[in-house]
């Protein structure tokens, strides 16, 4: 009886203590985030090699900005010229647009002029009324002579957001936008044109998408819904550039197939008045180190150097994968690139061209003097 009674405890005992015991619920994917135990070199530059030129930037209150204050934080990394793409601003109308660009070249050029460079915009207010069109050309025309450097289309064109006087949707090849296009070969200026978004946003939000954790926590970025597709958009993009082989044009995000290279390459065959920038794709360059390097090699001399948002301490990872062979190293945001990287380790001649050479030769009016030979 005594042996039953303290087996009974024992038992009892056991299980009160596994009941105890907290039992830890799986963690999501978001909150996932290990720590590598992988050693390996690291080569982790804040400046880069070169002086180079960020052709894909956005500053906003140019105007009134303190520009002095702004090209201290480029020396840090060692940017000698920073172009900004937003010389118009936010603005709807034409004479505020105006205003706040002859305000951005004024203060550029009291303070800065050889650091800073400034493209304009099109505004889109009243498009498709008669005028429209050749307001537009002569609006552009006064802009280079007041010293905008090239001219920055947004990705809002071709989106249902800009529509004509009959409410229809302003596609990218639109035929009333062919002028500009061919304004802009006249002056011999480059148009840098942001053309739909990454490729995935148009997939299912579902366990097979390689931007869940972007689309989740940024769901304005969800294209599923839209009535106009990627396809389309990027097709109505490549008919300007083959309709216009006299004007220069700068695909931005690599035309978003830098995950993609062999159809990428196969673009630049087509449109040999292309160009491409890397801003906001470095993540998928990295990832595929040796077929990015290939591709950089083989088109040296018509890729630029971009990173698009403002925000000084990510330039680390563009140097890191440009110049370095370091391996396995992490983007600086999760949820826009989950995966580790690699460096391409590109050689000083492909990084002279990258930084600033190409730069120098297809944007008009910038100063050379502080890049090498």
């Amino acid at each position: 009886m005594k042996k039953h009674l303290l087996t009974a405890l024992s038992l009892l005992f056991t299980a009160f203590t596994a009941s105890s015991q907290v039992v830890e619920a799986p963690i999501g994917f978001e909150e996932y985030d290990p720590i590598s135990t992988l050693k390996v070199e690291e080569h982790i530059p804040t400046r880069a090699k070169f002086p180079f030129i960020d052709v894909h930037n956005h500053q906003y209150r140019m105007p009134e900005q303190n520009l002095n204050e702004l090209v201290a934080v480029m020396d840090t990394m060692n940017m000698q010229i920073m172009v900004n793409l937003s010389g118009r601003g936010w603005y709807q109308e034409w004479d505020e647009g105006t205003a706040h660009l002859k305000g951005a070249l004024t203060n550029v050029m009291k303070n800065q002029p050889k650091r800073l460079a400034v493209f304009t915009n099109l505004q889109f207010s009243g498009f498709g009324q008669t005028d429209w069109t050749d307001k537009a050309v002569a609006q552009l025309a006064t802009d280079v002579k007041m010293g905008a450097k090239g001219l920055k289309i947004y990705k809002s064109l071709g989106f249902s957001g800009i529509v004509d006087e009959k409410g229809e949707r302003v596609a990218v090849n639109d035929k009333r936008l062919d002028p500009v296009w061919a304004k802009c070969g006249e002056l011999g200026i480059p148009v840098l044109i942001h053309t739909a978004d990454v490729p995935s946003f148009w997939d299912p939000l579902d366990r097979y998408n390689e931007r869940w954790l972007e689309l989740k926590t940024h769901p304005r970025r969800n294209r599923i819904e839209d009535k106009v597709s990627f396809e389309q958009l990027i097709g109505e993009q490549h008919d300007i550039f083959r309709k216009h082989p006299k004007t220069t044009f700068i695909n931005a995000h690599m035309g978003w197939y830098a995950n993609n290279l062999r159809k990428l390459d196969s673009l630049m065959i087509e449109f040999p008045n292309t160009y491409v920038e890397i801003g906001a794709v470095i993540a998928e360059l990295g990832r595929q180190p040796r077929a990015a390097k290939k591709f950089f090699e083989k088109y040296q001399d018509r890729v630029l150097f971009g990173k698009d948002s403002w925000v000084p301490a990510e330039y680390v990872t563009y140097f890191r994968v440009l110049e370095t062979e370091d391996e396995y190293f992490p983007y600086h945001k999760k949820y826009h690139a989950f995966w580790r990287m690699y460096g391409l380790g590109l050689s000083d001649q492909v990084l002279k061209k990258l930084y600033y050479k190409n730069a120098l030769r297809i944007i008009p009016g910038l100063d050379r003097s502080g890049f090498p030979e």
